[in-house]
């Protein structure tokens, strides 16, 4: 039977233990404080709780416990720690990484390619690294963990910065407001999230503001190579609507766009248009809510 492993660094896993499970048995490798109250997986193994080492340097007992386990296909979540530590699995144990899957069964995975243009079909018969989208936390009573090996290079941590603006968690959102460079300033980005907040949601960006001004931070951006969304709603408020965005987005069930102007490509992705200044009809929006 195959055996399906799961590499994360949070409890927010929900679409990783459903692509697992599809496809057998599932084991958490669980990093760091944070990756607790695991639940509906049959087992979970803890790394690095308690270290000042960066859990990226805990690749040595990931590969460690993949190894002597003779793991087939192993899922990370999209997150920076984890993408690093696929990369170190896979050449590890000589498996394929694969970004981008849509779906994934025992020996084959289906990946968007070219900004979601297209579809390719990847046959796998020896295993692969997946890197999905991480989700929900998975609701149900807590699998017992196990330590497991502690292993790492030498590294510590030796101060750490935080973002401006928090952690997000877009794959899990019901609802998000996306930013564009439509926006003059930095501090402009307040009308978003206040219409954010008026409609519970998480605040998403483009990515001139997540790699250009650095206004978000990168968990935040929405494209082809950073998150990709399947939200009940996705506002796009001054996003043009270029491929390598709505790839990203292309999944939401109601897309709703605010943009001066008519011609923009995201008009052509939306299920509701609104011709405007962003500056005029986010807080008319954010008014109407309260």
């Amino acid at each position: 039977m195959t055996n399906a492993w799961i590499i994360t660094t949070s409890n927010q896993i929900a679409s990783l233990v459903e692509a697992a499970r599809a496809i057998g048995p599932v084991t958490v490798i669980a990093l760091g404080d944070e990756a607790t109250g695991i639940a509906g997986v049959d087992r979970v193994v803890t790394i690095g709780r308690g270290s000042n080492a960066p859990l990226e340097a805990f690749a040595p007992a990931v590969n460690a416990v993949l190894e002597a386990a003779g793991a087939d296909i192993v899922f990370a979540a999209n997150r920076p720690v984890e993408r690093v530590l696929a990369g170190a699995v896979a050449a590890r144990l000589g498996l394929p990484l694969i970004n981008g899957a849509l779906r994934v069964s025992a020996g084959e995975a289906e990946v968007s390619r070219f900004g979601g243009l297209t579809q390719e079909s990847i046959s796998f018969p020896g295993g692969a690294v997946v890197v999905l989208e991480g989700g929900a936390p998975v609701e149900g009573a807590e699998v017992a963990p196990e330590a497991g090996s502690e292993e790492h290079y030498g590294a510590s941590v030796s101060a750490v910065e935080a973002a401006g603006s928090g952690p997000a968690n877009l794959a899990a959102a019901r609802r998000i407001v996306a930013a564009g460079r439509g926006f003059k300033a930095e501090e402009d980005l307040q009308i978003a999230r206040d219409l954010a907040a008026a409609l519970g949601a998480e605040l998403a960006c483009s990515r001139p503001l997540a790699e250009g001004t650095a206004w978000l931070s990168k968990d935040r951006y929405v494209g082809v190579s950073g998150m990709h969304v399947a939200p009940d709603l996705y506002l796009a408020a001054g996003i043009s609507g270029q491929v390598q965005h709505t790839s990203g987005m292309s999944d939401s069930k109601v897309v709703v766009a605010v943009n001066s102007d008519a011609n923009a490509p995201i008009f052509e992705v939306a299920d509701y248009g609104i011709v405007g200044d962003l500056y005029d009809v986010l807080p008319a929006i954010t008014a109407a809510l309260s």
